[in-house]
């Protein structure tokens, strides 16, 4: 019995040793910190690695990450200057640097970090209407870094960023703006495609004045040519028959032969003989009953040989000149025929018309 007592005793003792030293020891992991209090009082902060204290006399408080730690905050309905309610969603990047003022000078560090955000965040955005809050996203986080950083100081953080994840307008608002956007959209599509009509109307009338320009170029250049080319042709004819020396009974001649042509017309019903075809007659059959002196051009050949031509074109002359005077005639007959028709057709019709009107 005194064996068993004594082996339950040894027993005790050793496990009251072991967790004595259990409780004297303490590891600390890199980047954390542990407070310890000295009989109900702060007594020193552990750092990292391996630390003794002494066992029932001190207490050792939970780990503090001394980490940047990163806290996301539920969206919080904020209200602008212009009395429109947003949800605003934000994201608070932190850090502990005194561990003793994290622990004894706030209660709970992360629940005063989130009020004081919203507080803060409220008194920026309300400050501001709708439109600047959606674009000075900057504005505001840069205002609540510093408010918060001044804040949080004496509770041993250090607010190092403040960013808005997110900015919800009411949904009336949302379509609202879907709808300033379209109209924007639309009035910009709309000067895009005037503006391209203009300068394609701009470019259109550019080229048919230049293609009106070049075409009168053309057509001025081609009458000039044209113009060159029959005063080129009269002057070559006006030499070639001064050249030859023509006489007056020549000119005659061509003047006969020109006449049948002017009888040719399908529309001529009515011809009237010039009063130089006398004349032109008169002219040829003097000249081949006269000696005609000899062209430069003629001189070569016989003079039996011009004669006999001479007479054979007189010859054809005299006839076409007969014919064209006989057709005139024909002409001038049916003409006066359907002048003296005219009267009696007239006369029928006056006669025939019914009784109480006078004929016209």
């Amino acid at each position: 019995m005194e064996i068993s007592a004594l082996l339950i005793a040894g027993l005790l003792v050793a496990l009251l040793a072991v967790l004595t030293v259990v409780r004297a020891v303490r590891i600390v992991p890199q980047a954390r910190a542990r407070n310890v209090e000295r009989l109900g009082r702060y007594h020193r902060t552990l750092k990292p690695g391996l630390s003794v204290v002494i066992p029932y006399v001190d207490r050792v408080y939970p780990v503090i990450d001394l980490r940047e730690q990163v806290v996301s905050f539920k969206p919080q309905p904020v209200i602008t200057e212009d009395n429109l309610v947003v949800e605003i969603d934000t994201v608070l990047y932190f850090q502990v640097t005194d561990p003793r003022a994290a622990a004894y000078e706030i209660a709970n560090f992360l629940q005063a970090v989130e009020q004081l955000t919203v507080t803060t965040l409220r008194n920026v955005v309300g400050s501001m209407d709708l439109e600047k809050t959606l674009t000075s996203r900057d504005t505001i986080n840069s205002q609540l870094r510093g408010v918060l950083d001044e804040a949080t100081g004496k509770w041993g953080l250090r607010v190092n960023r403040v960013e808005i994840k997110a900015i919800d307008p009411p949904q009336s608002i949302k379509d609202a703006m879907e709808k300033q956007m379209r109209a924007e959209r639309d009035k910009r599509a709309a000067i895009l495609g005037a503006e391209g009509q203009r300068q394609s109307q701009i470019l259109t009338a550019e080229g048919d004045k230049q293609s009106a320009v070049l075409r009168a170029e053309g057509n001025r250049t081609a009458e000039i040519l044209k113009a060159e080319g029959q005063s080129r042709a009269i002057d070559e004819v006006f030499q070639a028959v001064h050249r030859n020396d023509p006489d007056p009974q020549l000119l005659a001649y061509q003047y006969l032969q020109i006449l049948p042509q002017l009888a040719q017309g399908t529309g001529n019903t009515v011809w009237v003989i010039p009063s130089e075809v006398t004349s032109a007659l008169h002219n040829v059959t003097r000249a081949f009953n006269e000696v005609l002196p000899q062209s430069a051009a003629t001189r070569e050949t016989s003079s039996d040989d011009l004669a006999r031509q001479a007479a054979s074109d007189a010859a054809k002359a005299a006839e076409a000149a007969a014919e064209a005077l006989a057709e005139a005639a024909e002409a001038d007959s049916k003409t006066a025929n359907a002048l003296s028709a005219r009267p009696q057709a007239a006369g029928r019709d006056a006669g025939t018309a019914p009784p109480g009107e006078s004929p016209s």
